[in-house]
């Protein structure tokens, strides 16, 4: 997938991101939307490349560090959202359909983990849907 294990490591990184984005949009994450974003790492994200970190673990378990993090820190849903955007933008050349395919599935199954989607989560995916369209 990626050129650069750095570069690969940044893209889970800000994928942490982006998925906290959409949990956290109502302000405040679900115990089911967290059990859902380690779900989809395990089954999906991992099979995607075979970049590790420097632990020797599988990449994609950044996806769950950054989000955790974020949660014990307690950053809001649009600063999360702005730094994905920025890195979205600044590498769009690794954000291949697929892999674009597989953050909305993600991030609508995080979701509609707890209740549903509800307003702002709405909102948070459309904003997502139309960064992806440029």
């Amino acid at each position: 997938m990626l050129n650069s294990d750095k570069l690969g490591l940044e893209i889970y990184q800000n994928l942490g991101k982006i998925f906290y984005a959409v949990a956290m949009a109502d302000g405040a994450v679900h115990i089911k939307e967290l059990h859902k974003l380690k779900e989809i790492v395990r089954e999906e994200w991992i099979h995607v490349d075979r970049i590790e970190d420097s632990f020797h673990s599988d990449a994609a378990y950044q996806i769950e560090t950054v989000f955790d993090w974020l949660l014990e820190n307690e950053n809001n849903s649009e600063a999360s959202f702005k730094q994905f955007r920025e890195f979205y933008k600044e590498y769009p050349e690794l954000f291949t359909k697929p892999i674009k395919s597989l953050i909305m599935q993600t991030a609508n199954a995080i979701a509609f983990s707890y209740a549903g989607k509800n307003k702002s989560e709405l909102i948070v995916m459309a904003k997502l849907a139309l960064l992806f369209k440029d």
